[in-house]
């Protein structure tokens, strides 16, 4: 039977039921909706949406790598040719790590030397040891330690990255942590290399603002996230500082330029080489593998749409024909547990087979560049050995000059002075980092508003044509779409309400495979036979479910659903995606590296929701509006500009400065502190805040519902926010009526009184 027929079959029978409900009470209506097939699950619905979702994600990741080969255009033809093909990837990859500002300029190494403590650090008798550092953007600097041949001209320069839970000094044999073959820095400086080694962002776990327990990197991460900018970004930023600064150093006969890390060391490395065609030679360790299990891994390690293009293997083609070594050996093993706040994460050891099959990925995308061999496989033990050991570092060297000879090891290094400054010199590394995220967090304000100044507010149709683009990008890049059709929603429904005013049906519809959407229906009783009423469609919060909405009387949502219903009003509460935890959080890991959220699948399940509503012959599709609080209200600001079938949309305890609650490290508001480690959203700030949402809505009705005392934000902040979308509502668009707050002294609440009122004016329903 084809979806006409369904929907003519579905009004008719519907028109019959209602006719018989008007004339013969609460027993004429059935145990399902007209037109509906029967709902028989007897477990837990939402978890099957979310365990659905949960599938489907996995399957989207699993697919990735085909999906990324759609995305090239590799002109093999000569190098030259390959490398201005690979240049508008180079520029996507900056973008989605944060790689976006401009380096500062410098004309050498500052030496970190007081009266009391000398530069040189430590010495032996071939090499010294210098504390140094160097500007990198804004406030942030580099530091680390800087090892530098006694008496002969540097055979090769080289930046040696250690793992985030390592410091320089362990690399060189200064301080305790890495056995006496793993540290690479101190071999490189023995066989003649000139050896920068930068300091990365530690994993200590500690409390943050007395709350949440997070690692020094997801507690960076969070704010620059949401900034457009990623802890990755910065400290690959540095890197190429570094790199820079050997440019500037060296003639047209110097030697060569390597970058060579462990663990997160070797990430960097990675993603620096790949960027920098200056880079000629990028040792990893540790680290190559597929990356569809990313989101398994530390959140700071997560990109947004990293697998849309990228890879490891695609990665390592970017560095061809320049020359990669890939060791595979031991990984940091790392495991972030769940309850602390933090996102849950463990790093282990590559197994070997996946190592070489994605070795052999990267060799086979660029065949036929070049007749020598670019790639190298180097394998530690069984895959699992010792990191970056002599061998590993002969190879490296052998790479840079064919007569390249490994040192002899010699004595370990000693101590000129106290090395009591390494804390110091972490704590300055993280603050500097926040220093630019809180700065760019002032800035953004001009950022969006130079972002949205193309819109053009001259009429209305100068405005709808003008806000369009600007809905894509919301959906493409922001959001993230998904690229596939909505499948026939097969109605299944069963009743589980009977009120004297209303009765209540579950509905589950098909989305996308094994994607589910479910809500409660409520069907006022008093609809005549051919009359048709406004929707208003009733979202929970996190955590929540539909039942909360509709009876209960819970404290957050007073059953505003079922008191719309008794107004009049057809309703529906939908069952969003966010419930059980971790679980629904997991989900957002595993839709970012996607270029997808977990609005991604909550826009077309509304889709397919109000779609259905529109077939029902009791629902007026012009009349569909959209109500939620708290997470329903961040729903609120994302559903309707995507789902345009959304008449008006209310946010109600939810709304505020967005990005500021975000991004902030000094307001006790911010979700920096707290256990929504999914809550994150890229590169909001350079885009779309709340204003900017409801920019996207308009010209449709817009309400905000607040509380004076609700613990989302401070009244200000929601003002401050609320007065650019007045602005634009009532001074620029000359359509003020359809654009209201409710300020009201209460809680983290739905009011429901001056909401209720515009419910009834918008959508033109006669109040009680």
């Amino acid at each position: 039977m084809g979806t006409g027929t369904q929907r003519i079959r579905a009004w008719a029978m519907g028109l019959l039921c209602l006719a018989a409900a008007e004339a013969g009470g609460a027993e004429s209506w059935p145990p399902e909706y007209p037109g509906t097939a029967v709902l028989t699950w007897k477990d837990d619905i939402a978890s099957h949406l979310v365990a659905g979702v949960d599938r489907f994600l996995l399957r989207e990741l699993e697919r990735s790598e085909q999906v990324r080969a759609e995305s090239w255009q590799r002109d093999l033809s000569s190098v030259t040719a390959y490398e201005a093909s690979v240049e508008p990837q180079r520029q996507r990859l900056a973008h989605i790590l944060g790689v976006r500002d401009r380096r500062i300029q410098f004309a050498g190494l500052t030496l970190d030397a007081t009266t009391a403590a000398p530069a040189v650090v430590a010495e032996t008798e071939r090499y010294r040891v210098f504390a140094v550092g160097w500007p990198v953007v804004g406030p942030v600097r580099g530091a680390g330690l800087l090892l530098v041949p006694r008496d002969a001209k540097p055979l090769a320069d080289v930046i040696a990255v250690p793992d985030a839970d390592q410091t320089p000094e362990m690399v060189c044999g200064l301080s305790p942590g890495v056995a006496d073959e793993s540290q690479f820095a101190r071999t490189l400086a023995e066989s003649g290399c000139r050896v920068l080694v930068p300091a990365l962002i530690d994993r200590r776990l500690e409390p943050r603002n007395g709350r949440a327990t997070l690692t020094t990197r997801e507690y960076l991460y969070r704010s620059a996230f949401e900034l457009g900018r990623h802890l990755i970004g910065y400290e690959v930023q540095k890197i190429l500082s570094g790199v820079d600064w050997f440019a500037r150093e060296q003639q047209a006969d110097d030697p060569q330029v390597a970058v060579i890390g462990w663990g997160e060391g070797a990430m960097l490395s990675l993603y620096s080489a790949a960027l920098d065609p200056r880079i000629d030679v990028a040792c990893v360790s540790g680290y190559f593998e597929p990356r569809e299990g990313i989101w398994q891994q530390p959140i700071d390690r997560n990109v947004f749409g990293l697998l849309e293009r990228f890879g490891d293997a695609e990665l390592a083609a970017m560095i061809a024909p320049r020359t990669l070594v890939v060791e595979a050996a031991c990984g940091p093993q790392v495991t972030l547990p769940p309850g602390t706040g933090g996102a849950p994460a463990q790093l282990a050891t590559p197994a070997l087979d996946v190592v070489r099959r994605e070795v052999q990925r990267a060799e086979q995308l660029v065949q036929g560049l070049t007749p020598a061999p670019w790639l190298h496989l180097v394998v530690s033990g069984a895959g699992d050995g010792p990191f970056l050991t002599p061998t590993t570092i002969a190879k490296i060297l052998g790479q840079i000059h064919p007569a390249f000879e490994l040192g002899t090891r010699g004595s370990a290094p000693t101590w000129l002075r106290d090395p009591g400054s390494i804390a110091d010199r972490a704590r300055q590394q993280t603050q500097e980092i926040d220093d630019c995220n809180q700065w760019l967090l002032r800035e953004s304000s001009y950022v969006r508003q130079e972002f949205m100044s193309k819109v053009d507010t001259s009429s209305l149709a100068a405005y709808e044509a003008s806000i369009a683009p600007y809905r894509e990008r919301f959906r493409c890049e922001t959001i993230g779409a998904f690229d596939q059709p909505l499948l026939p929603p097969q109605p299944r429904t069963r009743k589980t309400y009977e009120q004297a005013a209303w009765v209540g049906y579950d509905v589950v519809l098909d989305v996308f495979p094994d994607v589910l959407a479910y809500g409660i229906l409520l069907v006022p009783r008093n609809i005549a036979a051919g009359e048709r009423r406004p929707v208003v469609v009733c979202q929970h919060g996190l955590e929540g479910r539909p039942q909360d909405v509709v009876a209960g009387d819970n404290d957050a949502y007073h059953d505003f659903a079922a008191k719309l219903a008794e107004r009049g009003f057809v309703t529906f509460a939908p069952q969003n995606l966010y419930i059980f935890g971790d679980r629904f959080r997991t989900l957002q890991r595993k839709a970012n590296p996607l270029g997808k959220t977990l609005f991604s699948i909550i826009v077309p399940q509304h889709q397919q929701i109000v779609n259905w509503l529109s077939t029902l012959p009791c629902v007026d599709p012009a009349r569909i509006a959209f109500y939620g609080l708290s997470y329903g209200g961040k729903s609120a600001m994302r559903i309707p500009p995507l789902v345009p079938n959304y008449c008006l949309s209310i946010c109600s305890a939810d709304f505020n400065e967005w990005v500021w609650k975000n991004a902030s490290t000094r307001s006790t508001y911010s979700y920096v502190w707290t256990g929504e480690y999914e809550i994150f959203e890229f590169d909001l700030g350079s885009t779309f805040n709340y204003a900017e949402m409801a920019a996207l809505i308009a010209p449709r009705p817009f309400m905000v519902e607040r509380g004076h005392f609700d613990g989302v934000a401070p009244d200000e902040m929601v003002g401050h926010e609320f007065a650019k979308v007045r602005h634009l509502y009532a001074a620029k668009l000359g359509i003020g009526d359809r654009c209201e707050i409710e300020w009201f002294v209460g809680p983290h609440t739905i009011h429901g009184q001056g909401t209720f009122e515009f419910l009834h004016k918008h959508l033109q329903w006669p109040r009680p």
